[in-house]
C-alpha cells in the first residue's frame, strides 16, 4: 500500500488558488498577503501536508544531506562529534548521513563514493588509520564538492579543517604522570598514518624532554587499527609491560578504555600499579579501575564549527579560497584516586 500525501496543487485545489501563490505563501514571500498566508498554512497543517524534499532538490539542484564519515559510531568521541554536527545541521535545514570506516581505507572511499553519488551537498570527513592516499577525495573536491576534515586531517589539502591542540593535551598528561613521580612513561597510540598520532607523540616528547626524561623508542607502541582490534592491543600491552613501566600515556578513546581491559587480562597483579592517563570523552570515567587521568576533547563544539565552515562552503556565492584551521582546546581532568599510597 502506498503512502499519500497532499501536494502542493491539492491544497491550491481545496483553496481555489493558483499553485504558485500557495508555493510562495508557504515560502512566505513578501508578495503574498498575511490574509491568503494564513490560510493556506491553516489548510496545510489540517491535511499534514509535507514539503517534497525530491522536487526542492531537483529545483534548487541540492540535496540538502551532508555525508559525515568516522571510523566508529560507538567510539565516545565520534559519537560526541556527531551530536555536535546535528545540532547545527537539523537546525540550518540540512539531514546528515552517516557512515563508519571501521578504520579500513577500502571501506571509507567505498562509503565516500556512494555519498557522492547520492549527491550530497558536502562532506565532513575524520581519515581512517589505513588511509594514505587521498587521491579520491582531491577529485570528488577538485568536481566541487565541498569537504571539511575534522579530527584526523591531511596536511597538504587547502580546506577548512578542525582539530583538537592535541600538542597540549598529550603534553598536560605526560607532565601530569612526571609530576606524580613518574619517570619510565610508556605511550600507546594509533598508526603512524594519522595526523593526532604525530602531534600528540611531539606532545609526549617534549614533556619528557622538559623533565629530562630521556625518550626511549621502545616504550612507544603503535596499534595500527586503534584498539577496535583487542588482539592487536593485547600485543602491544604484553610488548610494554616486560619494560616496567610506571605510567603510561595513551593517545585515543578506544585505546585508552581497550587498554585497561587489555592490562587486566594480561596481568591483573600489575594492572593497579601503572598510572594511567589518556585521551578519552568518556562520560564513566571514574569507574574505572585502576583510575584514569583523562584528556577530554570539546567533541560536541568540534561537530559545531565542521558543520559551520562546511555550510558556508555550501551556501557560498562564489568559490571559497581562504581556508583556516581551527584549533580547540582540550581539558584534563585529573582523577583523585588512590593508586597504591599514592593519588593519580
Amino acid at each position: 500500500m502506498r503512502f499519500e500525501t497532499s501536494t502542493i496543487k491539492d491544497i491550491a485545489k481545496a483553496l481555489g488558488l493558483s499553485t504558485s501563490t500557495v508555493s510562495r505563501a508557504l515560502r512566505d514571500r513578501y508578495e503574498i498577503s498575511e490574509e491568503t498566508k494564513k490560510l493556506v498554512l491553516a489548510y496545510a497543517e489540517k491535511v499534514n501536508y509535507r514539503a517534497n524534499p525530491i522536487a526542492r532538490s531537483l529545483k534548487e539542484r541540492r540535496s540538502y544531506s551532508i555525508g559525515i564519515i568516522v571510523s566508529e559510531i560507538a567510539n565516545n568521541f565520534f559519537s560526541q562529534v556527531i551530536n555536535g554536527i546535528e545540532s547545527i545541521a537539523y537546525d540550518r535545514g540540512y539531514h546528515v548521513i552517516i557512515s563508519q570506516s571501521h578504520e579500513s581505507y577500502k571501506q571509507e572511499k567505498l562509503n565516500v563514493e556512494h555519498l557522492a553519488s547520492r549527491s550530497i551537498d558536502g562532506l565532513l570527513i575524520a581519515l581512517s588509520s589505513e588511509t594514505q592516499d587521498i587521491e579520491y577525495l582531491r577529485n570528488l573536491y577538485g568536481k566541487g564538492l565541498p569537504i571539511v576534515f575534522f579530527d584526523r586531517v591531511p596536511e597538504d589539502f587547502e580546506t577548512h579543517k578542525v582539530i583538537a591542540n592535541n600538542f597540549k593535551g598529550a603534553f598536560d598528561a605526560t607532565e601530569h604522570l612526571i609530576l606524580s613521580g613518574k619517570r619510565i612513561i610508556a605511550h600507546l597510540t594509533n598508526s603512524e598514518n594519522l595526523s593526532i598520532t604525530r602531534e600528540r607523540l611531539k606532545g609526549y616528547q617534549a614533556a619528557l624532554a622538559k623533565y629530562n626524561i630521556e625518550f626511549k623508542p621502545e616504550l612507544v607502541k603503535y596499534c595500527q587499527h586503534g584498539g577496535m582490534h583487542s588482539i592487536e592491543l593485547e600485543e602491544a600491552v604484553k610488548e610494554l609491560l616486560p619494560l616496567n613501566p610506571d605510567g603510561i600515556f595513551i593517545s585515543s578513546d578506544r585505546l585508552t578504555t581497550g587498554c585497561i581491559m587489555a592490562m587486566k587480562k594480561t596481568n591483573p597483579g600489575v594492572a593497579h600499579k601503572i598510572a594511567i592517563a589518556g585521551f578519552t570523552n568518556s562520560n564513566l570515567v571514574e569507574l574505572f579501575s585502576p583510575s584514569l587521568t583523562s584528556v577530554k576533547q570539546p567533541a560536541f563544539e568540534m561537530g559545531q564549527v565542521a558543520t559551520e565552515l562546511l555550510i558556508s562552503m555550501i551556501e557560498a556565492k562564489r568559490p571559497v579560497t581562504e581556508f583556516e584551521t581551527k584549533v580547540l582546546d582540550t581539558e584534563l581532568v585529573r582523577m583523585q584516586k588512590p593508586l597504591g599510597n599514592r593519588f593519580l
